[in-house]
């Protein structure tokens, strides 16, 4: 980073620019301060340090490529015990009036802010890609403050709508691809509960009594995972484990009952169905027979 990009850090909390004010900083010896609260935007890109930092009543280890949104009035601050090594970040400030404008442009600005703002999602970790791309952003912005080309007020503009778009770009198939992992765990924890309570009621007021889910939530996560409706993905799981144990050796008439069919009519007709031939010829068929 050239000397001339960089900042000397002051404890100032208030905007002198009503639109953006953008910072790099690089010190050994850092200031704590008390903990704050802005009526302006600040994203915090770290770069290098031991520094650990509160929001409101959390604390949070940063580690490079930590990216975090601190929304209007949320009390903050960074803590630093080590006065060797070299504490780096950048600081944006962003008033609130162009992030409203900006929001006018595109809901896409607002992205991180409403997360921020409504979720107390404060902190994205940039992958190494992810990290170069915004960092680069970022002093292409500085470097741009740092001389007087035409067109140097509409180019900062043009700059910081990129970083922007970039950062709530990032973040959102960030939670996009936390979303999908969390509802496969979901959709797991549930299919393995059914194939091991197949005895017990697993209607989805059941389901969603004992898993404390929304029992609609239920039904379209295993929709969406097998084509099938949960009475049809459980039909099938019974079937499938009536004809094992009839394999096995088990008499028809205790299986059925035993993997949850209510009646031996209901199971005749659902088992047909499936496999398109009675239980008693299943049975002829399948089932298992020693060598005389």
């Amino acid at each position: 980073m050239k000397r001339k990009l960089q900042s000397i850090f002051d404890t100032r909390q208030k905007m002198k620019s009503d639109s953006f004010e953008i910072y790099y900083y690089s010190d050994t010896r850092f200031p704590n301060v008390e903990k704050h609260a802005h009526s302006f935007y600040e994203i915090y890109l770290f770069e290098e340090g031991k520094v650990s930092l509160e929001i409101e009543d959390k604390k949070y280890e940063m580690k490079t490529g930590d990216v975090i949104i601190v929304p209007l009035k949320i009390f903050h601050r960074a803590v630093s015990e080590d006065t060797v090594t070299v504490y780096r970040r950048f600081v944006v400030w962003i008033s609130e009036s162009n992030v409203a404008d900006l929001m006018r442009r595109s809901e896409s600005y607002g992205y991180i802010f409403k997360k921020a703002e409504e979720e107390k999602e404060y902190i994205y970790h940039l992958d190494t890609l992810s990290h170069n791309s915004i960092k680069n952003k970022l002093i292409g912005i500085l470097e741009e403050l740092h001389t007087e080309r035409f067109g140097k007020e509409e180019q900062l503009k043009n700059l910081m709508r990129d970083f922007l778009l970039s950062l709530n770009r990032f973040a959102y198939h960030e939670n996009e691809k936390t979303m999908i992992n969390e509802r496969i765990s979901v959709y797991q924890t549930i299919t393995d509960y059914i194939s091991t309570h197949l005895e017990d009621d697993l209607s989805l007021d059941a389901l969603s009594e004992y898993f404390y889910l929304n029992k609609y939530y239920i039904a379209h996560l295993v929709q969406e995972n097998t084509g099938l409706s949960l009475h049809q993905y459980i039909t099938k799981k019974r079937l499938s484990a009536c004809c094992e144990a009839v394999r096995d050796g088990q008499l028809i008439g205790d299986v059925c009952a035993q993997y949850g069919f209510q009646n031996y009519s209901g199971f005749y007709r659902a088992f047909k169905k499936e496999y398109g031939m009675s239980p008693s010829a299943y049975i002829e068929k399948y089932s298992y027979r020693p060598k005389e």
